[in-house]
């Protein structure tokens, strides 16, 4: 094979030589999963100004700060239990977890402003990270030195049972690995095929039933021409939180649609993006396991697969709304009290929130296992669950 290949390219193209074309899904999850070479699993993986991309947490530390406070308002709906577990999957550079906990201690040299005495949670909190990346893991450990005695690390879900409290993601479920179709004739689904050295797509027959029976358990009718993902993924990781969690909330945070937008006749060529060096790149075939590859998140699937293990929906809206709601606005004042640098705070802080932004884009949902229905301050101004 030829040298200006990467390793990955080369393992990529030698299976599919050997066993024949494999599912899109199979070659995005090689391209970002497979160990020590995918995007996620590669010591040259950066989040952030000097990355692909970067998230609400790199923004501003409010943002960890008011996950922070929805947290201590979960803690104190299940009547301030003794020992509190957050769970965070895929802490990314680990700034949310640092923002929170400096907000729960109440530092005051924190990157949040405005700390002051610890809270009463503080004591009773156990952090845990889902991380697969040792590279990241370290940077988080160094990160995170001032809360080693708060925080653990673990490889899977799957390490960890008995859970009360909550598990967190931040971006995580956009990264799943999704089956790309096509609708011709009738449904195919995209296969990678290989030409020589290139990569090529090839449409066949659909690789797994779950695919007709999504299309039907979400009433999706497609077009000629349409193309989309569906990401079945997410039924297998609400699967393995159920199993984790005991009692508690989980707080998903990602780009996504309701169902019935998601597939509406104006996304005929569905959601599928790849990031490299902050450039949205709309073809997944180069710089293979250098950049990342991202479909929105059905919504509609996270609230339904939930519901039919006993985990109900108890809010969706805007990123924007659910950070108005939980009082963003009283801490932009205590930084207009404090901060050296007002304005520069500001004008980061409403690309969290604002229209056109991620405040607008990112939506926040809010899944409970547990008794009753908690309300929760988040969803105080706005909740959209009755549109998914």
């Amino acid at each position: 094979m030829s040298s200006l290949m990467n390793p990955l390219e080369q393992k990529i193209i030698g299976k599919i030589k050997t066993k024949g074309p494999i599912t899109f899904k199979n070659f995005m999850e090689m391209a970002l999963y497979e160990p020590e070479l995918g995007y996620y699993t590669s010591q040259n993986t950066k989040i952030g100004r000097a990355g692909d991309f970067y998230t609400s947490s790199h923004l501003h530390p409010i943002f960890g700060m008011m996950i922070g406070k929805q947290i201590e308002e979960m803690w104190e709906i299940m009547e301030k239990p003794s020992a509190f577990q957050i769970v965070e999957m895929g802490a990314g550079a680990g700034y949310v977890c640092k923002d929170m906990l400096d907000y729960y201690k109440g530092f005051k040299g924190s990157r949040v402003q405005g700390a002051s005495k610890e809270k009463e949670i503080y004591k009773h909190l156990q952090y845990s990270i889902v991380e697969l990346n040792p590279v990241m893991r370290e940077n988080q450990k160094n990160l995170l030195a001032d809360f080693s005695d708060k925080v653990r690390w673990v490889s899977s879900l799957n390490e960890l049972n008995g859970i009360n409290g909550c598990i967190l993601s931040n971006e995580l479920l956009d990264a799943f690995p999704v089956h790309l179709i096509e609708m011709e004739d009738e449904i195919k689904e995209v296969f990678v095929g290989a030409d020589g050295e290139a990569l090529k797509e090839i449409k066949e027959k659909p690789d797994t039933n779950e695919i007709s029976d999504y299309l039907k358990e979400f009433s999706i009718e497609l077009p000629k021409q349409y193309r989309t993902e569906i990401n079945l993924d997410i039924k297998k990781w609400l699967n393995e939180v159920n199993n984790a969690l005991t009692e508690g909330f989980i707080l998903t945070i990602d780009y996504g649609y309701p169902s019935w937008d998601y597939y509406s006749e104006d996304k005929d060529r569905g959601t599928l993006l790849c990031y490299h060096k902050h450039q949205v790149v709309e073809y997944p075939y180069q710089h293979i396991g250098e950049q990342d590859i991202t479909a929105h998140v059905n919504f509609s699937s996270v609230k339904k697969w939930g519901e039919k293990l006993g985990i109900n929906t108890i809010g969706f809206c805007q990123q924007g709304t659910f950070l108005m709601s939980l009082g963003i606005d009283e801490a932009i004042a205590e930084i207009h009290k404090n901060s050296s640098d007002y304005l520069f705070e500001v004008a980061r802080i409403k690309k969290l929130i604002l229209p056109g932004t991620m405040g607008e884009t990112h939506k926040v949902m809010i899944q409970y296992k547990g008794n009753g229905e908690p309300k929760l301050r988040g969803f105080s101004m706005k909740n959209q669950t009755k549109n998914l």
